[in-house]
Parts: structure tokens; C-alpha cells; sequence
């Protein structure tokens, strides 16, 4: 695996790089949520974003609407700035639910790959603190620059690819292994 050298003004020519993420946060642009409804036929909250309609079952919220303890009101929450809505239950109960858990629900592809960069992350952060390479030695194994090494190692940065952070785990002596398997009901 090869990574390429930034250009000037930090940018990468790729145009994959070039493209808004969509996922909670598009280019530093979070995901807003523009209408949620209830849907008690479908015991399911319907919710509307930018590009992307969502559902999220009733049954994983907290607290649970019953049959006997329904939704009364449901609105988008502006305290968290429209990223998340707010339910009111008829005997007074309230719960909130965020948008990281319904694209967590949703299985959400640009959602879930957020979060393999960001545990990748976590993982050669950590191991760079106990690893005896410096790191400019590591940018060296890496063929890349220090600053380029640095914004693999930046947590919020998400314009990098799994590729070059398995490359990066790579270079940390970490034996990585891909499992598939199906997941337990």
C-alpha cells in the first residue's frame, strides 16, 4: 500500500478525498434532523434528514412507549442542535434520542465506517505510545510526511481511508486479521 505525498496547501487530488462524507458529520458539517414524526402502526419513529429517511423502533427507546403510556409529542430538539429529537410519553416521562443511535440502528454504511477509523485510530494512537519508533521513523516506514502521519493520527479526521490506517498498524507491528461471521440473534 502506497500513500501519496500531500499536496501544498494539504489537500489530497484524489477523488474520493475530494467527495462529503455522510455520515453524522458531512466535510465538518454534522447531520441535522429535519422532521420526525411518531408512527404507532409501525410502533417506529419516522425521521428525516438531509439525504436520508430513517426509522427507529420505539421498543429501543428509552423510556419504552406502551400501549398504556404513549407518545404524546414528539419534536426535533433544538437544545442539541437538531441532532437528536425529544418524546414526551402521556405520564410525563421524556426520553431523547440522538442521531448517532438511529444511524447506529440503521446500520448506516458512511456511519459505520466513521467508527472503524475512529477505533483504528484509538488502536495506533495507543500503540504509538508504548512502540519505541519515533515518530518520524514511522512516517519514514510509511513513505509519507510527519504531518501526513499526524493527520492519520488525528481522531476527528475522517478524509483517510481503512487502507491506510491498517498500513499504519502495520508499520506498529500489529498482526491484523479480517473475521466475518454472522451475528449471533
Amino acid at each position: 500500500m502506497e500513500f501519496r505525498e500531500p499536496r501544498v496547501d494539504g489537500r489530497n487530488n484524489d477523488k474520493e478525498s475530494r467527495q462529503t462524507y455522510r455520515g453524522t458529520s458531512r466535510g465538518g458539517e454534522t447531520v441535522k434532523i429535519k422532521n420526525v414524526e411518531m408512527n404507532n402502526r409501525k410502533k417506529a419513529f419516522e425521521i428525516e434528514t438531509e439525504s436520508k429517511n430513517y426509522t427507529f423502533p420505539y421498543s429501543y427507546a428509552d423510556p419504552e412507549p406502551k400501549i398504556n403510556d404513549r407518545i404524546k409529542k414528539v419534536y426535533v430538539d433544538e437544545e442539541i442542535a437538531s441532532e437528536g429529537f425529544t418524546y414526551e410519553l402521556e405520564s410525563g416521562g421524556e426520553g431523547t434520542i440522538h442521531i448517532e443511535q438511529v444511524l447506529d440502528y440503521n446500520k448506516d454504511p458512511d456511519y459505520l465506517q466513521k467508527m472503524w477509523l475512529y477505533k483504528l485510530t484509538v488502536a495506533a494512537r495507543a500503540r504509538i505510545e508504548e512502540c519505541a519508533l519515533s515518530k518520524r521513523e514511522i512516517s519514514r516506514k510509511l513513505r509519507t510526511s510527519p504531518t501526513q502521519l499526524y493527520r492519520l493520527l488525528d481522531q476527528t479526521n475522517y478524509n483517510k481511508s481503512i487502507g491506510q490506517m491498517l498500513a499504519l498498524l502495520e508499520v506498529l507491528d500489529y498482526e491484523i486479521e479480517l473475521v466475518i461471521k454472522k451475528k449471533a440473534i
